[in-house]
């Protein structure tokens, strides 16, 4: 079969934009991402605490799973059941490669003191990533050297996008970051992909099921301006709409809150300590892996308010993926010779003579004729035609790179053109 080169117009080298959603529910510490429930299956364990699996996927409920390996595979409680749980590992060897072992980073002085060359390091699978909470108290206390490390990695971009929005600086006419009381949500970029789309996130806070309050990046230069509340124009708690409750870092996935105004009257318990307080956004989140009434059903009386209580976290990501269309061409009178064995009429003699000192393949064999008769009993005039199945792709050393199979075998005749076109996502 002869090689056919592509012409100038035949690759197309295009970029892919798309806008993932993702929504995240969270109620009673447990997060519900796409309102997709709890999957069951034959081996996936009970959930006792965050830690441990509780779907199919061998992940906790709100989970992505990375490579959603150890699907319905027996969890920690089936350790010995008849397909356990596949894991990552590689031997100590000369090339010196490692990874983490039981969560802990194995470091150089670890590895080369409590490690022989053939002992064998296992990592761990299912590797899963949600969104997560934290609340923060005391961001920065300069006198006595105390610091949360999430504040302070994330203190010089505030800085630099306070030309966004003045909203962003540390320290502004709005307050000092650096004392306030913080509440910052992280997102994997495993999300959103490159950046969250500006003008897509939402923030609700329900109380009892009604909503309370709702955050809008609406301006898209990230600010986290309250649209909705039902609370928002009496006596006691002012009108809140327009307030700016918070900000958006879209390209590293965080949301950071310091909104301190109550969305209502009542008394909740948000955290750990038996104090309650009323709903307000830097509570925004509670239980999404921040240790909030992990167990609702032992933490006594604050845990009966704690369920008044549901978050949801909706916004849309920002996906760039390459891609190439390559056209390939069938003309007429081209691609009407297969190297399919079947090709050929059956039975007849593949070589004319051979010896020593020739091989001489017989020029006379027939092709099949492979054209269907209307009528029964009686065949019809030969015409020269193939199946197309499989179009192979060459690189300029003509090095195969890459076979596109047809779903179904196209028949071409000798007066038809056909063009193919095959996308490939790099």
């Amino acid at each position: 079969m002869s090689f056919r080169k592509f012409g100038p117009n035949d690759v197309v080298r295009n970029t892919l934009k798309a806008h993932p959603k993702s929504k995240f529910f969270i109620y009673q510490s447990n997060i519900y991402y796409n309102d997709r429930p709890q999957q069951s299956g034959s081996f996936s364990a009970a959930r006792v605490s965050l830690s441990e699996p509780s779907d199919v996927l061998s992940s906790p409920t709100g989970h992505i799973s990375l490579y959603e390996y150890n699907v319905d595979r027996a969890g920690p409680d089936f350790a010995n059941g008849p397909n356990p749980i596949i894991y990552p590992y590689i031997t100590k060897d000369s090339a010196r490669a490692s990874f983490k072992t039981s969560g802990e980073v194995v470091d150089s002085s670890t590895y080369a003191n409590e490690f022989e060359f053939g002992d064998v390091l296992n990592g761990t699978y299912p590797q899963t990533a949600s969104i997560r909470r934290d609340y923060i108290t005391d961001p920065y206390d300069i006198v006595n050297g105390t610091y949360n490390q999430y504040y302070m990695a994330l203190r010089n971009l505030l800085n630099l996008y306070g030309v966004r929005s003045r909203h962003y600086l540390v320290t502004s006419s709005y307050g000092d970051k650096n004392v306030q009381t913080l509440n910052l949500i992280h997102i994997p970029s495993i999300f959103y992909g490159q950046q969250i789309k500006p003008g897509s996130i939402s923030l609700k806070w329900y109380y009892t099921g009604s909503l309370a309050g709702e955050l809008r990046d609406i301006k898209q230069n990230g600010e986290l301006i309250q649209v909705s509340g039902t609370h928002d124009a009496d006596a006691v708690h002012g009108a809140n709409i327009g307030n700016v409750a918070g900000v958006a870092l879209y390209d590293e996935g965080f949301l950071l809150m310091t909104g301190s105004w109550a969305l209502n009257g009542e008394q909740i318990h948000l955290r750990t300590s038996a104090t309650g307080d009323e709903p307000k956004w830097i509570y925004f989140g509670a239980g999404a892996l921040d240790g909030a009434f992990e167990n609702t059903v032992n933490d006594g009386a604050g845990s009966t308010t704690f369920r008044n209580a549901a978050f949801e976290l909706s916004f849309e990501g920002t996906t760039k993926t390459q891609t190439v269309v390559m056209y390939t061409h069938a003309k007429r009178g081209e691609v009407n010779y297969s190297n399919n064995p079947t090709f050929i009429k059956y039975g007849q003699e593949q070589l004319e003579q051979t010896s020593s000192h020739i091989y001489e393949e017989n020029s006379k064999r027939l092709m099949k004729n492979t054209v269907s008769s209307s009528y029964s009993n009686f065949s019809a005039s030969f015409k020269r035609q193939v199946y197309i199945s499989k179009i192979a792709v060459y690189d300029n050393a003509k090095n195969l790179i890459g076979i596109a199979t047809l779903a179904s075998p196209t028949l071409k005749e000798e007066d038809q053109d056909y063009t193919f076109k095959i996308k490939l996502d790099i």
